[in-house]
């Protein structure tokens, strides 16, 4: 798989990256995981919009999500669109969040350009890959998703506060991609995001070969989260910036 980072900044777009999307390819499909605030813009730099087979959301708030209005935009107003619905998987209310967030009637909203989907409690395929999502704690209801292909596990970990869900999820991955929202050693609020450190906890306890420290506000130091997941985390660490690109 190559995992592409659109967009990595936290909670809002920042100067030199829009917020959480991330292009993930393998055997010729392609797949998003999130649709943040300002990353459908540098989405097209990597791929055609109507070459995408599926999005798939870890939670609804804004900064990654909010992106898939242009998307059914693009999707129904576009050159070249075929009218072919795409799958987008979700939190439960989806399909009613999107359409309130473009100001659309709830039906049909935009059930005519995508086929809402929940996540389902067992292992389910996208395409060529297969994908597990596990509940994590942050406000609302939000997933980590582990996704692999041909032997090879990327898991990501949306947002979430330090849980026990992620580390099984993410056990024995090849990549971790996961959020370090939080300044270490700051006045941090409980079940809401995690640290440098604790990512790289996270990452020590479940075995993973390498990690990427990603949704670091426009107003943090992703350096500075990395160093701290180093200290916590034997393997490679690197910080994820709009651009990068893994080899899974």
């Amino acid at each position: 798989m190559r995992l592409t980072v659109v967009g990595c900044s936290g909670s809002l777009p920042g100067p030199d990256s829009a917020a959480s999307c991330y292009l993930v390819e393998a055997a010729g499909s392609r797949l998003v995981l999130d649709l943040g605030s300002g990353a459908l813009g540098t989405l097209q730099r990597h791929v055609s919009l109507r070459d995408l087979d599926a999005v798939l959301l870890s939670h609804l708030h804004p900064d990654h999500c909010l992106d898939l209005c242009g998307l059914y935009v693009a999707r129904r107003y576009g050159p070249g669109s075929s009218g072919t619905r795409i799958p987008v998987w979700g939190p439960p209310g989806t399909a009613v969040r999107m359409a309130n967030g473009y100001g659309l009637p709830v039906d049909p909203g935009m059930t005519e350009e995508f086929d809402f989907r929940g996540y389902p409690e067992a292992e389910f395929e996208v395409g060529p890959f297969r994908v597990r999502a596990a509940r994590v704690v942050h406000p609302g209801v939000a997933y980590a998703l582990r996704v692999e292909h041909a032997g090879r596990v990327l898991v990501y970990s949306g947002d979430t506060g330090p849980c026990s869900a992620l580390m099984e999820l993410a056990r024995g991955a090849d990549v971790l991609l996961c959020e370090a929202a939080f300044p270490d050693g700051g006045d941090n609020a409980p079940g809401m995001h995690l640290t440098g450190m604790d990512a790289g906890e996270h990452a020590q306890s479940a075995g993973v070969g390498s990690l990427v420290v990603t949704h670091v506000p426009p107003w943090g130091d992703p350096a500075r989260a990395r160093k701290h997941a180093a200290s916590a985390f034997e393997g490679p660490v690197a910080f994820a910036r709009s651009g990068l690109v893994v080899d899974v």
